[in-house]
């Protein structure tokens, strides 16, 4: 697993997966006429100095442009109606459970459902008096947004206003379940139009009144929350935070090889303990082996196995309770499968490393058309995966793969059917559901993709539904993709949920390096390019059990 900006790419390639889409841009010469045509109004008023000038307030209107079953496209226009210049805007809304934006132009965006925030992008942000700048967004559902609000004031242009809420004072928890809190708090003063329930700084729930219900924990699972009263003007001050414990147990199992986020050595690498203290994870998968010249496996093809800065960082998990899963192969690399002549080397290559470090797991990243899709290495691949099981029966043997939001592709599928026809016996097959069309839903799609794994499985193998859980696994990628699909703590929360639920057999992401906060950072080696707590998605996988 890799990230497309970094030594490895990320990209899943697969026939038949949908093309990403990227919106239309609204032309700027579209915008400057409108201003240029304002001018001309503007100076044309001035020439009948008879008549009194009147001050209209500065707008927002909301328009829909298309529509269609499962979504819409909608814009914003912005109309300075006052006698002042403009030289920054910013439009904030509520969007309804349920319609989240997948894609906007013409503005910088931040969030993609509940509260969302589109500023001005540089060359429209100064608006003359009776100038108008317009952006789009692409929505997945049906409703509208709602309290909306330009630099503040109310959309509508509206000349009262009331201010932002108090804060809500004596929040505190009321009852406590096996996967639920229920919460409560003082109202605020002043005008109120409801409240959002925050975990970090993320949104659980919004209501309208002063109790709340947040559902879908795991059992045992530790949370802390604050609540924050909101109208058309903006959010209050946080409250008092509380912390509780879920019921069903006193704390969450240490995690073991079925949760075990990716790690690598470039990218700002985090002393792993550090993470083991913060998050409850033990098990780190950690990328990649490559080949180091012909068949002998490195370390991101350069560094040694044993005494450089990978056996220092195995030593440190270890000493933190856990243990690793190194990953062979990637994306890009020069890489053991296509330099390893036969499934004979290369399961003596993958036994180099396996003995390096007594290892109890190994994970095969197969990608890219120089293992997944080309047939003889990746059937070599299998075969030597089924050698290594036959010598180290007590070794979990893993291949990871991309897919469409669908399930898998032909690679895939052929990649399973020899599996199934050889005996190879690979206890987890794990798919990377991102880079794949994935939309304004990343948690529906993820589970869409993984139930076409399943039934993949079903049919090569003969299994059951449960049987066929209990060999997959689902590797994604925290906050922003590639393609700029958005996997939000929210959505790796669901995904954890519909994983845990179904038994399968391995949780990861990539990766531990990128999982710390940096809104509107985009698509880096060290964090997520979203807001976020550090080590937040770890924590989340770390209550994964299988």
């Amino acid at each position: 697993m890799a990230s497309l900006l970094l030594t490895n790419l990320r990209v899943a390639c697969e026939p038949g997966r949908p093309t990403p889409f990227y919106p239309r841009q609204e032309p700027i010469v579209r915008l400057r006429i409108g201003v240029i045509a304002a001018a001309l109004v503007t100076a044309a008023a001035t020439v009948i100095t008879a008549t009194p000038a009147f001050a209209a307030p500065a707008t927002a209107v909301f328009q829909k442009t298309s529509s269609w079953s499962t979504g819409y496209e909608a814009k914003y226009t912005i109309t300075n109606g006052t006698t002042a210049t403009i030289t920054g805007w910013t439009v904030a809304v509520d969007f309804p459970s349920g319609t989240s934006v997948s894609s906007s132009w013409d503005t910088t965006r931040t969030g993609t459902s509940g509260h969302v925030t589109f500023a001005n992008v540089g060359w429209n942000g100064t608006l003359a008096p009776g100038a108008t700048a317009s952006f789009g967004f692409i929505a997945a559902g049906s409703a509208d947004p709602a309290n909306c609000t330009l630099n503040g004031a109310a959309c509508s242009g509206g000349t009262t206003n009331p201010g932002v809420p108090g804060a809500p004072s004596n929040f505190r928890v009321t009852a406590t379940t096996d996967t639920s809190f229920s919460l409560a708090w003082n109202a605020s003063s002043g005008t109120v139009t409801g409240y959002r329930v925050y975990e970090g700084s993320t949104v659980r729930a919004t209501v309208t009144g002063t109790t709340a219900t947040v559902s879908g924990l795991v059992a045992g699972s530790t949370h802390t929350y604050t609540v924050k009263g909101y109208n058309a003007q903006g959010e209050s001050a946080a409250s008092n935070s509380v912390t509780a414990t879920t019921t069903g147990g006193t704390t969450n199992p240490p995690s073991g090889w079925q949760a075990a986020p990716y790690l690598y050595q470039w990218g700002d690498p985090p002393n792993p303990q550090t993470v083991q203290s913060a998050t409850g994870i033990r098990w780190f998968t950690l990328a990649f082996v490559l080949s180091g010249g012909g068949c002998t496996p490195a370390w991101d093809g350069s560094r040694p196995l044993t005494g450089g800065v990978d056996q220092t960082v195995i030593n440190q998990v270890r000493a933190g309770g856990g243990d690793v899963i190194p990953s062979f192969g990637g994306w890009s690399g020069n890489k053991l499968g296509p330099n390893c002549s036969t499934p004979q080397a290369l399961a003596a290559a993958y036994q180099t490393v396996i003995n390096a470090y007594n290892l109890k797991a190994i994970d095969i990243d197969i990608e890219n058309t120089d293992e997944f899709e080309n047939d003889t290495v990746r059937n070599r691949i299998v075969d030597a995966l089924k050698i290594v099981k036959q010598n180290n029966p007590n070794l979990k043997t893993i291949i990871t793969f991309g897919t469409a939001t669908t399930g898998p592709g032909y690679y895939a599928q052929q990649l399973i059917n020899r599996a199934a026809s050889t005996g190879a016996n690979i206890d987890v097959f794990t798919i990377m559901p991102f880079d794949f069309g994935g939309g304004a839903n990343m948690y529906n799609s993820t589970v869409s993709a993984s139930e076409g794994l399943k039934n993949m499985l079903k049919t090569a193998f003969g299994w059951s539904d449960a049987t066929a859980y209990a060999h997959m696994g689902i590797s994604g990628m925290n906050g922003l993709s590639d393609q700029q699909e958005l996997t939000s703590v929210q959505y790796w929360q669901q995904i954890r949920d519909y994983a845990q639920t179904n038994h399968l057999a391995r949780l990861a992401f990539w990766s531990v390096n990128r999982d710390r906060p940096c809104p509107g950072g985009g698509v880096v080696s060290n964090c997520s390019g979203i807001s976020q707590n550090n080590w937040q998605f770890t924590q989340i996988t770390a209550t994964f059990t299988g």
